[in-house]
């Protein structure tokens, strides 16, 4: 409603071209649909684009069509579908609320009992909104890489390698920029993904990824 009320006003003064979603985290881009809906052209990446991205299932399906490592996932609506997805998986499990890209009232689940706890009072849970049950890949080294792009065009800002390990908040997490402990080819292969996947996003502004790297018994 706020957003409608600075929208009308600046429409009252002359023709306002749209708004831009790009900055502020979480809220603007929960803001996207409500606004499309109102016919309030949105400026950069696409409502349905930003879906893509944050819809589960179908960013499920684009990691899989550009043939992209990702941890094992499943989306449950009820504590018994959460409980077989974390016994499917293995524990550690990472749970969330779909639809969030911020980690908020995510966790990182060891046990049933606190799974079970976790259900019962951290997310309202439904068909509509399920809860995210993530394999979490542990001693992991969490990385970040921002970009920018206009649909046809990549640019890769920066590439910040985390000093906690994967599982601390990247809100909460101090980065070293440029990287201290990567090799090359790792970072190669990180700029090759982020160009694929915000071109297949058809990405206009600012792209944020967060990676997950394991070392391998071969070293990579």
């Amino acid at each position: 409603e706020d957003v409608m009320h600075v929208y009308r006003e600046e429409c009252s003064r002359g023709k306002v071209k749209g708004v831009i979603l790009q900055f502020g985290g979480q809220t603007p881009l929960k803001l996207a649909k409500a606004l499309n809906a109102q016919n309030v052209p949105i400026l950069g990446t696409s409502v349905e684009s930003i879906e893509r991205a944050e819809d589960r299932k179908l960013f499920n399906e684009l990691i899989q069509k550009l043939k992209i490592k990702q941890p094992k996932g499943r989306m449950a609506a009820s504590l018994e579908e959460a409980l077989n997805a974390a016994n499917e998986i293995g524990y550690p499990v990472l749970a969330r609320p779909s639809f969030v890209l911020g980690g908020r009232a995510m966790m990182i689940v060891h046990t049933e009992p606190e799974l079970r706890n976790y259900m019962a009072t951290s997310v309202e849970v439904s068909r509509e909104r399920p809860v995210l049950i993530d394999e979490f890949l542990s001693g992991a080294l969490e990385v970040d890489v921002d970009a920018l792009s206009d649909g046809k065009d990549v640019f890769i800002a920066g590439i910040l390698e985390h000093v906690e390990e994967a599982g601390v908040h990247s809100g909460d997490s101090a980065c070293i920029l440029p990287t201290k402990n990567i090799p090359q080819n790792v970072l190669d292969e990180l700029r090759r993904i982020t160009r694929a996947i915000a071109l297949e996003l058809k990405v206009i502004g600012c792209i944020n990824i967060q990676f997950a790297l394991l070392t391998g018994k071969d070293g990579t």
